[in-house]
């Protein structure tokens, strides 16, 4: 990633984050769920960049039979059973594939990846008869899908949100250049010393987090929220967005302000309602700790080896923060700026 970035400071070439992030984000997850990369040139590469694009295009679809059961002949005649079909049956294969690919290998111990954990699981007596690959492959969906889009998403509102704002860009690049000299990379053990990082970090998923109503939950018995009486069985959403731009719990909550974090012990990991980015308790989202570090890692060294600016001709004012729809909140307008080389 840097590498590229750089080569297109040095040729003056607009840089489209958006794009980049998506392949950063599903080259790591790849790396640690399949321990494969797919960000080489080649057939393979886009073949799977583009069943990863089709998976989030179909997880933003309305389907009509969703909110009227008895309407659903809807979805099949404009061809979305189809279309969905033909997707499961690419994405199936493709994950046969990996699983196939590391069966037929002799995995030293300290190389293993996920699917070889799994697939050691599934050998396991004791589970094997209750452990199918189709849960293997239902796994892989969930890391993939997930870990791309949420990872992706989360780099691009952080870049839009410093590029809007200035003051704050200049000030976490100072806190890490001060600190990074003339190193070439920062690793994570780095990212302990930046704490005005950590707190644009917290204020990003405040104001922007991975998914506005988390996750459906279910009520597994009869309860009273607020008032309310909720039967067993209810499918409860939980509006995050609001939670954390309720103006009762945050001053100025539309403001993009990392200080009101600073020498808090406000956090993110369930323990405080009023941030809840990944959900809380028991089914908080796991994702919490390869996201969180990913971001302070793939900034850090983006503000560490460039400097931003907007294209020729714009200001930050143009820069929307238009919303596409869908369980992750993704930047509808892609978000392309101008790197310069520090390093």
């Amino acid at each position: 990633m840097i590498k590229k970035i750089s080569r297109h400071a040095s040729s003056s070439t607009v840089t489209n984050l958006s794009e980049l992030m998506i392949s950063l984000s599903s080259t790591l997850i790849c790396r640690i769920a399949f321990g494969k990369r797919y960000e080489d040139e080649g057939t393979e590469k886009s073949r799977f960049h583009e069943l990863v694009n089709e998976v989030q295009a179909m997880l933003a679809v309305f389907y009509v039979s969703d909110y009227i059961p008895f309407m659903g002949w809807i979805d099949k005649l404009i061809g979305l059973h189809k279309r969905l079909d033909r997707i499961y049956k690419q994405m199936d294969e493709f994950y046969h594939e990996v699983i196939d690919e590391r069966l037929n290998q002799n995995i030293e111990k300290e190389k293993e990846v996920i699917v070889d954990v799994l697939l050691q699981l599934k050998k396991q007596s004791s589970v094997s008869n209750d452990f199918t690959y189709n849960h293997i492959k239902g796994v892989f969906m969930n890391i993939l899908v997930a870990g791309t889009d949420t990872t992706a998403a989360m780099l691009v509102w952080a870049m839009t949100a410093l590029i809007k704002n200035p003051r704050v860009m200049k000030k976490a690049q100072e806190e890490i250049r001060k600190f990074g000299g003339n190193k070439i990379f920062l690793d994570e053990d780095d990212i302990q010393n930046f704490p005005y990082l950590k707190a644009v970090i917290k204020e990003t998923l405040r104001l922007y987090l991975p998914a506005p109503l988390l996750m459906p939950r279910e009520a597994n018995e009869n309860c009273i929220i607020d008032g309310y009486q909720i039967q067993a069985k209810t499918i409860v959403f939980v509006n995050a967005w609001t939670i954390q731009r309720d103006p009762k719990a945050w001053k100025n909550p539309e403001e993009f302000y990392p200080e009101r974090f600073l020498n808090s012990a406000i956090d993110f990991e369930g323990q405080d309602y009023k941030l809840i980015p990944f959900g809380a308790g028991r089914r908080i989202c796991p994702g919490l700790h390869m996201t969180v570090p990913t971001l302070g890692l793939v900034l850090t060294n983006l503000f560490h080896s460039f400097d931003w600016e907007l294209p020729q001709g714009l200001v930050k004012e143009d820069i929307d923060n238009e919303m596409l729809p869908g369980i992750t909140q993704h930047k509808k307008n892609p978000l392309c700026l101008c790197a310069k080389n520090h390093m």
